[in-house]
């Protein structure tokens, strides 16, 4: 799915116009409504300068939680708009709601310079219906369709991907990034390639695993997902949890690797517990001796040496998913010791979004490694080489 011949907002004349650009402002709120983190927020910055900056106006289109029925004041943009006005040091304004009366008058009024922040676009539920009326009203507004919102850009929604059946579409640079970024990684990679599996799931993963056996030379694999691959070489797993009806997937995917002269490295030693608890009593065992009543929590220490070696010969690293359960301390040093690996790594190094970014931000790892991608189910469906809806329907370049 290449990108290179996809217009972005650098291709397109925007002075005097009117833009609606799909962020994600999907920002996290504490109890207060307060965001406790605004990455999200600033990452669109460039593409919102840009447009700004050219002499257009900028109407701004994003959801904030999992609103259920309507309109509810928890989930309103407001927190996302003050935050976005102070980055830029000038008013954002808000409309009080997405395609009603307000928001009409508020972008009919808009002057080139200025921005208005629809309220959140899941107060309707047409947006995920990707219904043609919705998109067609909030199209209305506008003279332009930007997509910056790569987290959203998997699900065909009104405002992700409808929006481009009425408007000239273009992607904003966080877009652009993302797919240039991955989109290299996937079609043209200095090698080796290694790429790291961790998560929970095998289920999840099975088309990733699939598409990334085509690509790589070396592919890790940590997080409970080894266990299913444990029991497909007969391993006893106790009472690590594994998915019974995935093992014989699991056994061809290692007999396909093989076939194709892929690396597939497991965990050779593990963290187990006897309780799914932080305070539980450890111990560290090999991969094939797994005592029964207990279970694996990480990767143990010759895991870590094994796959951080790996790592260091690698010109091209992709990683998704903690290799342990890394909310709780205890279990939290298989993942860090990896997220330490890729820091140290003069590779090109991608962490997908989800989870294993948020292990590599909050040990401060993040500058360190060359992108992290802003969506997790999105970069997941990329790397599995579908494509995307919200990146489909952008204009080609002439």
């Amino acid at each position: 799915m290449s990108m290179m011949n996809k217009m972005t907002v650098a291709d397109i004349d925007l002075k005097g116009k009117k833009v609606i650009a799909r962020v994600d402002f999907n920002v996290p709120l504490d109890a207060e409504g307060n965001i406790t983190d605004d990455k999200r927020i600033r990452a669109a910055l460039p593409t919102i300068r840009h447009i700004i900056d050219q002499g257009a106006s900028l109407i701004l289109v994003s959801h904030l939680g999992r609103p259920k029925e309507g309109p509810e004041p928890k989930y309103s943009m407001k927190p996302a708009a003050k935050r976005l006005g102070e980055l830029l040091g000038k008013e954002v304004i808000l409309a009080a709601d997405v395609i009603g009366e307000d928001a009409k008058a508020k972008a009919a009024a808009l002057k080139p310079g200025e921005i208005l922040m629809l309220e959140n676009v899941r107060f309707h539920k047409e947006e995920t219906k990707n219904d043609p009326a919705f998109a067609k009203e909030l199209a209305s507004m506008a003279d332009i369709y930007v997509n910056d919102a790569f987290g959203t850009a998997h699900r065909a929604h009104a405002s992700t991907a409808g929006l481009a059946d009425y408007l000239p579409a273009v992607s904003g640079f966080l877009i652009k990034k993302e797919l240039e970024i991955m989109g290299k990684a996937l079609e043209n990679p200095d090698r080796p390639f290694v790429a790291i599996l961790g998560g929970a799931k095998v289920s999840d993963k099975i088309g990733v695993i699939e598409s990334l056996l085509e690509k790589v030379d070396t592919l890790i694999i940590g997080g409970s997902m080894a266990y299913t691959f444990f029991k497909a070489k007969g391993y006893s797993v106790g009472n690590s949890k594994y998915e019974e009806d995935k093992v014989e997937l699991a056994a061809n995917l290692l007999d396909k690797a093989e076939k194709k002269g892929v690396k597939l490295l497991l965990p050779i030693d593990n963290v187990v517990g006897k309780e799914f608890d932080p305070n539980t009593e450890t111990q560290i065992v090999e991969s094939d001796k797994i005592p029964d009543g207990w279970m694996g929590l990480d990767i143990g220490p010759k895991s870590v040496e094994l796959f951080s070696e790996a790592i260091k010969s690698a010109k091209t690293v992709v990683w998704n998913g903690p290799v342990g359960v890394f909310e709780m301390e205890k279990f939290a040093v298989g993942t860090r010791k990896i997220a330490e690996a890729l820091a140290a790594s003069s590779a090109v190094t991608i962490v997908g979004g989800g989870d294993s970014a948020a292990a590599v931000e909050q040990m401060g790892f993040a500058d360190k490694i060359t992108h992290i991608s802003t969506g997790g189910g999105a970069s997941l469906e990329f790397l599995e080489g579908k494509e995307l809806p919200g990146i489909a329907v952008l204009n080609e370049k002439k």
